[in-house]
């Protein structure tokens, strides 16, 4: 809705519906996780994609649920390969603690870059997605991306089979994942508090 695409996300209009996978609005829930794992990192990093349409929703996000946790934030920015090889360059010589990788899609397809610079420089990193995590990442948080996919198919079936799509609401994700790469973890010497592995 934010970016005028459809009139509600119940009744769409138009010729538009879909599925709202919610990525960016986790950003809180994920530093939030983050912090939980390495309590004592502070300030926390921020890395987002400056060319995002959804950066100040990110960063709001962010900064409220830094300022509800008391921890300060340090927002680094990159929006093309050599900018990210840059930005983890200076979390090395900052020694950062930890990092949040916001969710984007640049990021996704930078997936492999994110997790070997992270690995590389030792720094604990939340993503947005369990692929992160099945790929070698630390830990992730968000909805799944699978699910999300299925539901298309679906709307896709019922669109070609005469549904209107300004009939059709756009989905909201209901079912959240949450995963952590023990082996990963164990790597970087972090001990996985009880409460996050109950979760």
């Amino acid at each position: 809705m934010r970016l005028g695409l459809v009139a509600s996300l119940n009744r769409p209009g138009g010729n538009l519906t879909g599925t709202n996978l919610l990525l960016q609005a986790m950003e809180g829930k994920r530093l939030g996780l983050l912090h939980e794992l390495v309590p004592a990192a502070s300030p926390i990093s921020v890395l987002v994609n400056p060319n995002s349409p959804y950066i100040e929703t990110q960063l709001k996000d962010v900064e409220d649920a830094a300022r509800a946790i008391g921890v300060p934030i340090n927002v680094a920015k990159a929006g093309g390969e050599q900018e990210i090889h840059a930005v983890f360059r200076s979390l090395g010589q900052l020694r950062a603690q930890a990092l949040l990788c916001t969710a984007d899609a640049f990021f996704n397809g930078r997936r492999e870059q994110l997790i070997t610079l992270a690995a590389h420089y030792a720094i604990p990193t939340i993503y947005q997605a369990r692929e992160n995590v099945l790929a070698g990442g630390l830990m992730s948080y968000g909805t799944s991306l699978l699910d999300g996919y299925r539901q298309v198919g679906i709307y896709t079936g019922r669109i070609l089979n005469g549904a209107r799509p300004a009939d059709l609401p756009v989905v909201q994700p209901t079912a959240f994942e949450f995963v952590i790469n023990l082996l990963t973890a164990k790597a970087l010497s972090l001990e996985v508090p009880p409460t996050l592995l109950a979760r």
